[in-house]
């Protein structure tokens, strides 16, 4: 049966996440497959590249499904974005090769990390910004994150009691830079854990607002205990920016 990758994008603000649920049904990955069941004529059940929390957005999400049709791909394509609500976007389709899974394959993702760090009304961009008005010191934030670079066990930046993986991941570079109003965190890596990107978010302003320095990012980090990392980041502020293969 053929696959098919799926690049989405989406606002995240009334959904309860990516991951499909027993207890709701408004979530990316139902609204996903059932706007796909109804193009395709039968149960079609799809795969993301990872699982984003409830309010998180994304730029450009992947996604992987079979399905046996005739359709040429612009056509399903074309039936996808009509049947999605108007808050999830299909960007792209391509049939993929036989062995490909949005998760399995992945390679590494970027996050990005929004904050307006600003006195001036944040009326338009409030629901995919933190709101953060207290200035933010941009070297003392470069200085933290440089900590958390490099290959290293991430426990303590994991809200997860009990993971069933290793938490060892690889953070290939943290970007931390003031575009006008906005502080742009951009994390890249070769996965993330379980609130990973947002508690790094949330120690890197505590860092910026003076609470913290690097040596305590260090010290967090080997303790492998969450207690030591900063708060975790609010959910809106954090945008699934890219997913490598």
């Amino acid at each position: 049966m053929p696959v098919y990758k799926l690049t989405l994008c989406y606002d995240g603000t009334r959904y309860d996440g990516w991951q499909k649920q027993g207890n709701t049904e408004n979530t990316i990955q139902g609204r996903l497959e059932s706007a796909l069941s109804e193009v395709l004529g039968g149960v079609v059940e799809a795969d993301g590249s990872g699982r984003t929390d409830a309010g998180v957005h994304a730029r450009a999400q992947t996604a992987s499904f079979r399905a046996r049709t005739s359709l040429p791909t612009a056509d399903i394509l074309r039936a996808l974005r009509a049947a999605l609500p108007p808050d999830i976007g299909a960007v792209s389709l391509e049939e993929a090769p036989p062995r490909f899974h949005a998760r399995l394959s992945c390679r590494g993702k970027t996050y990005v990390y929004r904050v307006w760090n600003s006195d001036a009304p944040c009326v338009f961009e409030r629901r995919y910004v933190h709101v953060l008005r207290k200035p933010l010191d941009i070297p003392a934030m470069q200085g933290a994150a440089a900590e958390l670079c490099g290959t290293h066990d991430f426990s303590a930046f994991c809200s997860a009691k009990h993971m069933k993986h290793s938490p060892v991941r690889t953070v290939e570079s943290i970007d931390v830079r003031r575009e006008g109003d906005e502080v742009r965190i951009v994390f890249s890596g070769d996965g993330f854990l379980y609130n990973m990107a947002r508690i790094m978010a949330g120690t890197l302003l505590e860092a910026g607002q003076g609470l913290r320095d690097a040596d305590s990012v260090r010290a967090a980090l080997e303790s492998r205990d969450r207690k030591n990392a900063g708060e975790t980041a609010p959910a809106k502020g954090l945008w699934l920016w890219e997913v490598r293969y």
